[in-house]
């Protein structure tokens, strides 16, 4: 499992604390030093089968100073996925991504059923 992270975020240090209490092995990914490219986030986003709008840090100070809300629906996917590879600050996290699905935020219930697989 790749843990893409920020950890400053104390939601990540939630979903990293709850990974280590049921002993899940994952490559940790801080994303300020190593964001994720364009190519990566098209995959996952396939793989999520979630709106491309829920990778996107919507209550991020960066999201609001661009004024993305009302820029999202004018763009491209392809203009969203660059803009997402432009910094991982734009990006919702954390993000886990396993051989068969990628969870975008930290609910527990939908981890929990990661585990249980």
């Amino acid at each position: 499992m790749l843990f893409v992270n920020y950890p400053k975020c104390s939601t990540c240090q939630k979903a990293k604390k709850w990974l280590i209490e049921h002993q899940q092995e994952f490559e940790g990914r801080d994303i300020k030093e190593q964001n994720p490219t364009a190519d990566e986030l098209k995959e996952w986003h396939e793989k999520s089968r979630l709106p491309l709008k829920r990778f996107f840090n919507t209550s991020g100070i960066l999201y609001k100073e661009m004024n993305l809300k009302e820029k999202l629906p004018g763009m491209s996917e392809d203009e969203q996925f660059r803009l997402l590879a432009s910094d991982g600050m734009l990006v919702k996290r954390p993000i886990l991504v396993t051989e068969d699905t990628v969870l975008v935020g930290f609910k527990e219930k939908e981890w929990e059923g990661l585990v249980e697989q």
